[in-house]
């Protein structure tokens, strides 16, 4: 435990005492937060959202026919079997239309479902019956601030443990290390264990800061959404350390990096819902494990889920972080 804490300290210390590094990694996070919230003030942008349900009918109205290929209307198909009146509540969705049943549901405190209302029945009239849901809308700054906090996870995780070791390798620290008392898991988990303090202290410091300003939407368990973020900090390490046991150039080692961070960044629905997008993309983002803790967060702040809801989101990043980690051990080199 002596070797285990010595080694500990010293990154801690080699971390706070780098000013810059620290400012960066604290001021970068809140700039972009409070950027998204001065330019989104607001619930959305200005295209309609409409939820669908099962296919077109056979026969409608020429309205219900029309309102179908009106420009600046996208729509978002479900399975029968899952109704997203939740998301109706929240305004991230102005209008669901179940085809299914010639039902419509629209937010009774929502301006774009009455709009939309308006423009499926403009006479009054329609082969679709009324349903009504109630909620207030949530802002965007609500809905991408876990993108915002899992970025900082991401790139805090891969660059705090990926780059220190392969600078390690470079400058023949990991050398001297191997010549020491010190074994390669002491020194692996003492990495992994200051990265988890650094990173969790930063991303308290960062949500806790910024929600004094902008008091964020908490519909759920605090407790819970700690246990999502610190699986998800645990995950990003272990991929951090898979990539960095063998490589010696910090040139590589950034290559490396920026071809894993970007696609995560682009398709994890870090900025915009991934609802609408095509197959292959949503697809392709399941290859991703902040694209789970992006799930699971914003269940649990915007729509109050319990454990039982994001089971399947923390079960998917407690296996990737056993997964990079085991990969980790097997490929780590001193040299």
């Amino acid at each position: 435990m002596k070797k285990f804490w010595a080694v500990f300290v010293a990154r801690n210390l080699e971390f706070f005492r780098d000013r810059s590094t620290l400012i960066f990694n604290l001021a970068f996070p809140v700039i972009l937060i409070l950027g998204f919230a001065y330019a989104f003030p607001g619930a959305g942008g200005t295209t309609f959202k409409i939820g669908t349900i099962g296919g077109p009918p056979a026969a409608g109205s020429a309205a219900d026919v029309a309102f179908l290929h009106y420009k600046y209307l996208q729509f978002v198909s479900y399975d029968a079997s899952e109704i997203p009146l939740d998301r109706l509540a929240h305004h991230q969705l102005d209008m669901v239309i179940d085809f299914t049943r010639n039902e419509y549901y629209v937010n009774e405190a929502s301006a774009n479902g009455y709009v939309l209302e308006r423009m499926l029945a403009p006479g009054g009239g329609t082969v679709f019956s009324k349903k009504t849901v109630s909620g207030a809308p949530i802002r965007y700054v609500d809905w991408v601030v876990p993108g915002i906090i899992g970025i900082n996870i991401m790139f805090g995780s891969l660059s705090g443990v990926g780059f220190v070791i392969v600078r390690y390798r470079r400058n023949g620290v990991l050398k001297r290390f191997k010549a020491t008392p010190l074994s390669a898991f002491e020194f692996v988990s003492a990495q992994v264990l200051s990265r988890f303090f650094i990173v969790a202290f930063l991303s308290v410091a960062i949500f806790a800061g910024t929600d004094l300003v902008l008091h964020f939407r908490m519909a759920g368990s605090w407790a819970l959404l700690v246990l999502v973020n610190a699986l998800a900090v645990l995950c990003m390490i272990a991929l951090g350390l898979v990539f960095s046991s063998r490589i010696r150039s910090e040139e590589v080692a950034g290559g490396i990096m920026n071809l894993i961070t970007w696609p995560m960044m682009i398709l994890s629905g870090v900025f915009f819902s991934l609802e609408g997008t095509p197959r292959a993309m949503q697809i392709a983002s399941r290859a991703f494990p902040i694209t789970y803790y992006i799930e699971a967060s914003r269940a649990v702040m915007l729509d109050g889920a319990g454990f039982a809801r994001i089971a399947g989101d923390i079960g998917v990043l407690a296996a990737m972080t056993l997964v990079f980690l085991a990969a980790a051990a097997a490929l780590f080199k001193w040299e």
